[in-house]
């Protein structure tokens, strides 16, 4: 009998040519020598074979047979290599399993991480979308030629951190769609695959793809949220699809990651997706729209150290970046992704008596105003303000409300997604979304039958442009702000499908109360994954007239979770995360992950050779709560009055440049402190600038009244009743130079707005008495 090496010697890593078929069910066999793994298209039309030498201690050798296999050839070829491996214990069989997550070396052997257990959560134009409910890790090399190291106690601790990234939580994956991309993007680019932003396991499936040249063994593994969910309007029914995407790059907990990095990367950042299908049967003509919304981290270089003493840390900002070259190239990844206009919606406080968001706010607006004057008119970032907090603690108002109308405000500059799909045959098989090859605006959903037809459709709207949305955690505030957003565009598409009359939907109708609770159900999601709590959803328990002691119980309890999360839980889960993405990579030799004691001197951006010295770098902490961390070695060279401070931690500069120009604008005749949008034409003459803070009287808390009063002094509209000032805002926001930011001569968010806020909203922050 031959022998199992001479049977294989025409294996070769050439790329295979599978053409119309997906592998989706695998069965994993084992020799001394070798795994091998049997995989087959889900209508078993297809079966390949893929070889793991399993003889080298600390090589991952892999090797894909070319040969397209039927089942009885595949089941006789591993009949020989049982025979030809009798005198070793023959080939014994494993797993059965879904696919490959991808292979990572420790300190010794390899690793193989497989799906062995997965269920169906959604369909996309027939395209299956699964989560995972069982995984296994299985080391590479056979036992007799395991080195020692793989047995040792630093091996078992980066074994277990691996195990602690739990892949049966928030991971999502498919076979035949490209879910880690937009359906527009699938759509109207259908060849991005090579884009991994959204990809976890980029890293972990980088060797395999090495060697084999293609992706046809593993899964792209994408982290989040998806729900999928049928829903009517009266006799007609449609699919509402919720996606939200993680980005790997500059990922982790809240207090570890903050900011940006100096590769423009955010904290916390998650792309947002609402997919609406017409619900028809097979074959028949669908109508389809999808919108998409952006989240992440305020992109300034900015900190706040984990303290067990204190549970609401200090924040810190460096004077590192000047020019604010990183938060330029954050905006322009922005760009490149979704196009312009870019739209800022920042939700962060913008008073205290102890200055901490609000000098985030400063900052953050003298840095758009800076990008700005380098960018023509055209592509200018417009910047939103509004402070969620301060005008959330009114009962007279109503919060959602305005969200709904600056919602319309961003959708009217970007529009949405629509198309509609004609079937030309019946067809059970997955839709490809692909290009008409004339290279016009035709498009073609091919199936993976040929011989079924396909689906011709033309795109009739596309999203240029994105809502970008953040508060300091990017959690509480901003989930309540894209439920806001969500329910807007929910309406226009409903609309232009031809579900509802007009394009809006009444917030006390029973498919707003849905839509709440999906997006609140994805803000719980994202709020444990960065945050490690529920998120605080006091505005969407209020509105459903949930009892109020039991929501302040609930309240208080997630912030007790948050807490002890943050401060006990999270440098594990942080050191889990970089090994998991490759962040950090284990050496023989060098310091072990968990002896290293900032973040920073591995993660992608880090500083370097300079990690000493900024380690080195000496912090005045403060325990009482709103104070900001001063560098005694930083001075303010921007005619500041301000204090800057820095860190070992990435930050910004902070600037009072933007304070005075704000101080200044309370004496000008386009400026009020209650109840309108702020423009502020000349201290932002090259920025698109909109405060919709000023959208509301009588919205200060008690700690905030007297010091909000006191900075209406020798303001024109001090005195001025909330009618007429509602009147004059009216007549400020129709100036010409903000409508022209809006598209179709529509007026902008400050029209009309006289609405009064009725809702609470928490974001996370709690003080123990």
């Amino acid at each position: 009998m031959a022998s199992e090496d001479e049977q294989h010697d025409r294996w070769i890593t050439e790329f295979p040519k599978v053409s119309n078929a997906y592998l989706q069910k695998f069965r994993l066999y084992e020799t001394r020598s070798n795994f091998y793994m049997i995989g087959r298209s889900k209508n078993k039309s297809v079966w390949r074979v893929l070889k793991i030498d399993r003889s080298e201690p600390t090589e991952l050798n892999i090797t894909e047979d070319p040969t397209t296999y039927t089942e009885i050839e595949c089941y006789d070829l591993l009949k020989r290599i049982h025979d030809g491996n009798k005198s070793t214990g023959g080939l014994r069989f494993v797993y059965i399993c879904y696919g490959i997550v991808g292979f990572i070396k420790l300190l010794g052997p390899y690793y193989m991480l497989l799906i062995t257990e997965r269920r169906k959560i959604g369909v996309i134009c027939g395209h299956a979308i699964y989560a995972i409910t069982k995984s296994e890790v299985v080391p590479i090399p056979n036992s007799t030629v395991q080195p020692s190291v793989a047995y040792s106690k630093d091996e078992n601790r980066y074994k277990k951190l691996l195990c602690s990234v739990d892949l049966t939580k928030d991971f999502y994956f498919s076979y035949s769609y490209h879910i880690m991309h937009s359906f527009q993007k699938n759509i109207s680019s259908p060849d991005t695959g090579n884009e991994t932003m959204f990809v976890w396991n980029a890293f972990l499936t980088s060797t395999v793809h090495n060697q084999l040249r293609n992706n046809l063994w593993t899964v792209q593994l994408v982290y989040g949220y998806f729900k999928q969910v049928k829903i009517s309007i009266g006799e007609k029914d449609f699919k509402l699809t919720l996606i939200a995407r993680r980005s790997r790059h500059y990922a982790g907990t809240r207090y570890l990651k903050r900011g940006v990095n100096e590769k423009g990367r955010v904290a916390n950042d998650v792309e947002t997706e609402q997919i609406v299908f017409e619900d028809v049967p097979d074959g028949c003509p669908v109508q389809i729209s999808s919108v998409v919304q952006n989240r992440g981290s305020i992109p300034l270089f900015w900190s706040q150290e984990t303290s067990r003493l204190n549970i609401k840390p200090n924040i810190i900002l460096s004077k590192k970046d000047p020019k604010y070259d990183a938060t330029r190239l954050h905006f322009e990844n922005l760009t490149k992704r979704y196009g312009n206009p870019i739209i800022i919606l920042n939700l962060i406080k913008t008073k205290e008596k102890k200055p901490r968001e609000s000098l985030l706010r400063m900052e953050f607006a003298n840095a758009i105003e800076l990008i700005n004057k380098d960018l023509p008119e055209e592509k200018r970032l417009k910047f939103l303000h509004w402070d969620l907090s301060k005008y959330s603690r009114n009962k007279s108002t109503n919060v959602l409300a305005l969200l709904g109308k600056v919602a319309t405000y961003a959708l009217n500059l970007t529009g949405f997604f629509y198309c509609q799909a004609i079937p030309n045959s019946a067809s059970d098989e997955p839709l490809d979304l692909s290009r008409d090859d004339d290279g016009g605006d035709m498009y073609s959903f091919q199936t993976k039958n040929k011989d079924a037809g396909n689906v011709s459709f033309k795109p009739l709207k596309y999203q240029t442009g994105v809502l970008r949305t953040n508060c300091i955690d990017c959690l509480d505030r901003t989930n309540v702000a894209q439920f806001a957003y969500g329910w807007a565009a929910l309406g226009r598409q409903l609309h232009t499908i031809g579900y509802i009359d007009t394009p809006d939907i009444e917030l006390d109708s029973a498919l707003a109360d849905d839509l709440m609770r999906i997006y609140e159900k994805m803000g719980d999601t994202l709020a444990l994954q960065y945050g490690g709590s529920a998120a605080h959803n006091k505005i969407f328990s209020q509105r459903r007239g949930q009892w109020k002691a039991a929501t302040q119980s609930q309240e208080f309890f997630r912030t007790l979770q948050r807490y002890y999360s943050n401060a006990y839980m999270d440098a594990e889960k942080q050191d889990a995360i970089n090994l998991f993405l490759g962040h950090y990579q284990p050496q023989i030799g060098r310091p072990a992950l968990w002896e290293l004691d900032s973040d920073q001197h591995y993660n992608v951006g880090s500083q370097g050779s300079n990690c000493k010295v900024e380690r080195a770098r000496l912090i005045k902490r403060s325990l009482s709560v709103g104070n900001m961390l001063y560098d005694d070695n930083i001075l303010c060279d921007r005619n500041s009055s301000v204090g800057t401070a820095q860190n070992d931690e990435e930050s910004l500069p902070e600037s009072d440049s933007f304070y005075q120009s704000y101080t200044d604008l309370k004496s000008s005749d386009e400026c009020t402190d209650s109840a309108r949008i702020f423009y502020n034409r000349d201290s932002f003459d090259c920025s698109n600038f909109l405060d919709v803070d000023w959208l509301s009287s009588s919205g200060n808390s008690f700690e905030d009244e007297a010091y909000e009063r006191s900075t209406l002094v020798g303001s024109p509209m001090g005195g001025q009743s909330s009618e007429n000032v509602v009147n004059e805002m009216c007549t400020f926001a129709s100036d010409s130079e903000i409508c022209t930011n809006v598209k179709d001569g529509q007026n902008p968010v400050g029209c009309g707005f006289s609405d009064r806020f009725a809702e609470w909203v928490t974001h996370g922050d709690i003080v123990f008495p």
